[in-house]
């Protein structure tokens, strides 16, 4: 390699490195912010019963995920005043329908409703359903939440709570994620844990606020749902849990984060399925948050901090470029999984977060050459954000 390419190279991969370590330096203030809250709202009194308002929870289903008896139970078991269950499926054969029938059988003092969904109402199966689903739904609160979480017994209250103050008009959750058994699924649940949480703490700390939902929990009162035109706005959307709480913001209320962590149960993923998995969200993401997906480039420390190692040819300061962001990335990825999310980071988990980190730069490319994505055993088209059914199979 002439000698004024490697220059060039090692300085823009300087230049990435530095930038990453900026980024790692959000995360940190963005984790240290959520930690705080986190204690502070640990410290305040409840209010009484008599004062927490009614909750209809919306569960659309597809199928049946990992461990979904257990989290549909964990809903049943929750701690708090009145609540309902709706389930809604698009299709009536699908298994799920008897999963309900026995949750409804153990649990017959739950207002427990199963919604089959008879129209399409969009190319988003799951906001068709929630459209539906809706005219049985009682409360001014409402809770959508995917099919395969599972929630602690508190879960109602730390979410239904910043709802009281009526400037808050959505209240998310950040997830931990438990893995199955292959290396698609481990490097899956890594990733959750070690990157896209401080991505979103990060996100939080540098806009003031996050400007988004989290399909692991979404909670609004049902005017502001109306406001922004109800789920019938997002039939045709695949981030429909982004651009539900990007409306709802865009309204004047605030998206708030709260101190309740739940958990997802993922699908042993093939090699296949986890490429595509990728794609689907890098795809997603892409469209639905341009400026801070590009911005994505500048936080893949480690392969920065390599190539600048590589360019320099192991000169002494770009070894300690190297280390410092390599120390930088691993006490990122440790404080969030086991600070935010309660979970264990072991030595396994070390070496795949290094390779799921050398894998980032090649899927965020790969982002930019295509808009197909594989969802729910369908394939579609991504077009500014909206889900079109793609003509031939990919």
């Amino acid at each position: 390699m002439p000698q004024t390419t490697r220059a060039v190279l090692e300085a823009v991969a300087a230049m990435g490195t530095v930038g990453s370590l900026f980024f790692y330096t959000l995360s940190a203030f963005g984790l240290a912010a959520f930690l705080r809250e986190r204690r502070q709202a640990s410290k305040s009194t409840p209010p009484p019963a008599s004062q927490w308002p009614p909750v209809s929870i919306l569960k659309p289903l597809k199928g049946v995920d990992p461990e979904l008896w257990e989290s549909f139970c964990s809903h049943c078991e929750l701690d708090y005043p009145e609540f309902q269950l709706i389930f809604g499926v698009s299709d009536p054969r699908d298994p799920a329908i008897e999963v309900v029938r026995r949750l409804q059988a153990k649990y017959p003092e739950r207002p427990i409703d199963l919604i089959s969904s008879d129209r399409v109402l969009g190319t988003n199966t799951k906001i068709s359903n929630l459209a539906q689903m809706m005219a049985v739904a009682r409360y001014p609160v409402l809770l959508v939440n995917d099919s395969d979480i599972r929630v602690p017994r508190d879960y109602l209250h730390r979410v239904v709570a910043p709802l009281a103050d009526r400037s808050v008009g959505l209240v998310t959750c950040l997830y931990r994620a438990v893995a199955g058994s292959t290396l698609g699924s481990r490097l899956e649940a890594v990733g959750i844990s070690t990157d896209f949480v401080p991505g979103v703490l990060s996100a939080r700390f540098l806009e003031k606020g996050l400007h988004f939902g989290l399909g692991s929990t979404l909670a609004f009162r049902r005017p502001d749902l109306e406001a922004i035109g109800g789920f019938d706005a997002l039939l045709d959307y695949l981030a429909d849990d982004y651009e539900l709480g990007r409306r709802i913001a865009a309204t004047g209320k605030r998206v708030e984060l709260s101190a309740a962590v739940v958990t997802t149960f993922l699908p042993a993923y093939t090699w296949r399925e986890f490429v595509r998995h990728q794609l689907r969200w890098s795809r997603t993401v892409r469209d639905a948050r341009r400026w801070g997906y590009a911005g994505l480039l500048f936080t893949f420390g480690l392969p920065w901090s390599l190539l600048t190692l590589g360019a320099a040819r192991g000169a002494a300061w770009a070894s300690a470029l190297f280390a410092l962001t390599f120390a930088a990335r691993l006490a990122i990825g440790s404080v969030a999984a086991v600070r935010v999310l309660h979970q264990r980071l072991t030595v396994r988990d070390t070496f795949l977060l290094v390779a799921r980190d050398l894998m980032a730069p090649l899927f965020w490319a790969a982002s930019f050459m295509g808009n197909r994505i594989h969802w729910r055993g369908e394939c579609f088209v991504l077009k500014d954000g909206k889900l079109v059914r793609a003509t031939t199979p990919g």
